[in-house]
């Protein structure tokens, strides 16, 4: 047997590329052969897979953070002229501790900031991958700092929401209260010169990013797509009798274009069977094992499910 190991990170536990390690070792226990490809589909550690599959170089820049303390934040240049920059690194809701998160508060003018320094490199071409960010300004804090892009830019888009539902779906895991949460619907509904992007798919990612972005003339695309097609993950699937993706949860906003159900749908187009992980599981779908859920187990777990996924 040929297995694949293909996860996206496990946000603040592993990244992809130590949880496609860990399942690989468990392959290899079972005696099965084994590759290792992480992905991602926008969110964190986007531009980590793509520099461990394309090389690059990093990028560094003293940035605002979403409660504008300092905070230093990468970007990358790939090999053929196309600057990287991940929201996640100015903006991640890593940066705030929990009791500290604020989202009526939380500014995106960092990534601005970050962004701005990537276009000053003269760049091909500007990918930027909105997941994972602790903003719910609707773009607000980037769009005054960003006033147009002079390439062409494409924005990775994690999930499919659209800007007005953005508030209600991801307020909450920011830390918004429910009277927060109609205030931040109020807060976009405002925002006419959005109006014409609150429709788009993607219009609602990273607090409403989309939409701003799309405002000044960037393209959102499906982020996993975007990714797996870059990094050709079909002609990794071609070479497996079984693929093993995953992540840190599981659950309904898995189903919107999640990196693990991407690799699984061009998996079954492949004829290759993908089976699924997750720290903790909300999804009601075959083949789908869920560890144990303690962060300090996450790679004895992944080695473990590789061994028995192999057997």
């Amino acid at each position: 047997m040929r297995a694949l190991a293909c996860p996206a990170s496990l946000k603040g536990v592993l990244s992809a590329a130590d949880a496609a390690a860990a399942l690989a070792a468990g392959f290899r226990e079972a005696r099965a052969d084994a590759d290792e490809c992480p992905i991602a589909d926008g969110g964190e550690g986007s531009a980590d897979v793509l520099f461990a599959a394309f090389g690059g170089e990093w990028h560094e820049v003293e940035v605002p953070d979403p409660l504008e303390r300092s905070v230093r934040a990468r970007w990358l240049l790939l090999p053929d002229g196309t600057a990287v920059v991940e929201a996640a690194e100015a903006l991640g809701l890593a940066l705030v501790a929990v009791e500290d998160r604020d989202p009526l508060r939380a500014s995106s003018r960092g990534l601005g900031e970050l962004i701005a320094a990537a276009l000053e490199s003269g760049p091909r071409d500007v990918v930027i991958a909105l997941g994972g960010t602790a903003t719910m300004d609707g773009g607000a804090g980037l769009l005054d700092t960003v006033s147009d892009f002079h390439v062409p830019v494409f924005a990775l888009c994690d999930v499919r929401t659209r800007f007005l539902d953005a508030p209600r779906l991801y307020g909450p895991q920011k830390g918004a209260s429910p009277g927060d949460v109609a205030e931040l619907e109020r807060r976009f509904a405002a925002m006419q010169d959005l109006t014409p992007f609150a429709t788009l798919w993607g219009s609602g990612a990273a607090g409403g990013l989309g939409a701003a972005l799309a405002s000044l003339g960037a393209r959102l695309v499906p982020g996993a797509r975007w990714i797996l097609e870059r990094i050709d993950f079909r002609a990794y699937l071609r070479e497996a009798d079984l693929a093993v993706s995953g992540e840190g949860r599981l659950d309904a906003t898995t189903l919107e274009g999640k990196a693990p159900w991407e690799a699984r749908r061009m998996a079954e187009e492949e004829g290759v069977r993908c089976a699924l992980f997750g720290g903790r599981v909300e999804l009601e779908e075959p083949d789908v094992h869920a560890l144990s859920g303690r962060r300090d187990r996450a790679a004895a777990d992944l080695r473990a499910l590789g061994r028995v996924l192999a057997s």
